[in-house]
């Protein structure tokens, strides 16, 4: 029997000839998006699904209405980007009317959110059976008591058959994601790329908890034998997902999550990783999922005769992915959440070959990294984007957060003095040169060293002081090769890699000009000890 809220869609002003089909679980989604031929099943379960030209995020298709709850509370600029009430108006009643004609709908009503206080209520509402499976997936779900009075405090309506007009609705092309803070309503169209709505419900999320004074984080998080919380900030390719699925310690989550004065807590309640090269070898627990039913996968290349998965081809999509319930994760944590954190790492995929395999931060240094945000936009994540680019995502993740960055600096930063954190920067990039001189450093390298950053032992070590970012390095490491740890002694050409270092350093320092009002004293130290 569906559970259906009181709250309907009709008191919300949406009125359809539509069946309705309301909070179903996996099987009948599955059933369903058989049938309606979204996708096949894979030899082991999975549903394989496809998703078009859209295998990432559509990062310029995307707007906030600019009004007066957003005219002084939003970041405005090449990120968040504005769009009229006016143009918003007539995208709205467009989407209305072709909710009206269609056939069949699917609504899940769902959290963001696993600690109860701060969770928000959010309507999800699909014309594909697989991409309700997705998000019903990716969200935390209700019981069955919680869901008859269900009263959705967002709405998210994702039609990626909807063709959106630029002239009439004030976006770049016929693909948009429109977000209207006001009215808290979120149009998705254009576009069959799943991870478009997990991202609208955590840039809500973005936007209203530190107001409440919680940290909102893109990070993966898992829990130690002895209770010690780690956070793994990252964007996307850079191994949030990869290190936080540790057999020896308890999953949390893998993207998104909030720090609050008693807890880190899950925005969700499944995983959406990275399925290109995806090996029982390197991601054990990862690679099980991919055998099980309630597994989506999408854009991954099947034989359609034997039904078996080919993760090493990337004819589909470079970011191929998978998404599954997080209690797929053998270790994964039952009530979504954990102690605050001891630890906090942050991942960047260095493009220039540069920056050590891991590095010790003081909270100041921390915090200029985290505003500078750097990685390489890996291949796939975004639309346009074919290799690996350098780029400055502040906070890790800057699409997703509506503020301005201080305010989430300054939540971090507070943070990370009130519980004595011990903070690190991990190069999960290339070593021995560039990209495409170097090679991708090695994942077995990348865990040695993170498990000694989290067992302590690393902190016993001796340390140098990086000549060209100030912070400390570790010298020698047990189980990893000294050579490695020094990125300079990896290269062929010494001078080349000083020159390279240098042009990064100023890289660095011209980006966190922007940021220089907006921190105190001695985090602009810590921005001078880089130039």
């Amino acid at each position: 029997m569906q559970a259906i809220s009181s709250v309907t869609l009709e008191t919300q002003g949406i009125h359809t000839r539509a069946t309705q089909h309301w909070n179903l679980g996996t099987a009948p989604l599955v059933e369903d998006a058989l049938a309606n031929g979204e996708g096949i099943l894979a030899k082991d379960g999975p549903l394989v699904v496809e998703t078009g030209k859209h295998t990432g995020r559509s990062a310029k298709d995307k707007f906030i209405v600019r009004d007066a709850e957003t005219e002084n509370t939003v970041w405005w600029g090449s990120t968040n980007v504005s769009m009229t009430p006016e143009h918003f108006a007539a995208l709205k009643a467009d989407f209305i009317a072709a909710l009206g004609e269609k056939e069949t709908l699917y609504v899940a009503d769902l959290f963001g959110g696993s600690q109860p206080e701060y969770r928000v209520n959010v309507r999800v509402i699909n014309e594909l059976a697989w991409h309700n499976l997705f998000i019903r997936t990716l969200l935390v779900r209700p019981t069955s008591d919680e869901l008859a009075d269900f009263t959705p405090e967002y709405t998210i309506i994702d039609l990626p058959s909807f063709r959106a007009d630029p002239a009439r609705h004030g976006c770049r092309s016929e693909t948009v994601v429109a977000v209207n803070f006001t009215e808290k309503l979120i149009l998705i169209g254009g576009t069959a790329y799943a991870g478009e709505m997990k991202k609208s419900v955590f840039g809500i999320l973005n936007y209203l908890l530190p107001v409440q004074g919680v940290m909102p984080m893109h990070c993966s998080a898992n829990i130690g034998p002895n209770g010690d919380t780690a956070v793994f900030f990252g964007l996307s390719g850079t191994g949030k997902t990869t290190l936080s699925a540790d057999a020896s310690r308890t999953l949390i989550g893998d993207d998104e999550h909030g720090w609050s004065d008693t807890a880190v807590f899950n925005f969700e309640g499944g995983c959406y990783a990275k399925m290109i090269n995806l090996s029982p070898e390197a991601e054990p627990e990862i690679f099980a999922t991919t055998k099980r039913f309630g597994t989506v996968l999408e854009n991954v290349v099947i034989d359609k005769e034997t039904r078996e998965l080919d993760f090493n081809d990337n004819t589909l999509a470079e970011n191929s992915r998978g998404s599954y319930p997080i209690d797929f994760i053998p270790n994964a944590s039952k009530e979504n959440l954990g102690p605050v954190p001891k630890t906090i790492i942050f991942l960047t995929a260095d493009a220039y070959g540069v920056l050590p395999p891991i590095s010790r931060l003081t909270p100041e240094q921390a915090m200029y990294h985290f505003l500078s945000g750097y990685t390489a936009r890996v291949a796939g994540t975004e639309i346009g984007v074919t290799e690996p680019t350098a780029t400055f995502s502040t906070c890790f993740g800057a699409p997703f957060m509506p503020r301005h960055p201080s305010i989430y600096g300054n939540l971090l930063k507070e943070r990370i003095a009130k519980g004595g954190v011990t903070c690190w920067l991990v190069n999960t990039g290339w070593t021995g040169g560039k990209y495409g001189v170097g090679n991708r450093m090695p994942i077995r390298v990348t865990r040695a060293l993170l498990n000694a950053a989290l067992d302590g032992s690393l902190n016993s070590v001796a340390f140098r002081t990086d000549p060209n970012f100030g912070f400390e390095v570790p010298v020698a490491v047990a189980g990893v090769d000294a050579k490695i740890l020094d990125p300079r002694q990896t290269w062929a050409n010494g001078e080349e890699f000083d020159e390279t270092a240098a042009k990064l350093v100023k890289q660095f320092v011209d980006n966190f000009a922007q940021f220089e009002d907006h921190v105190d004293a001695s985090v602009r130290e810590a921005a001078l000890t880089a130039a």
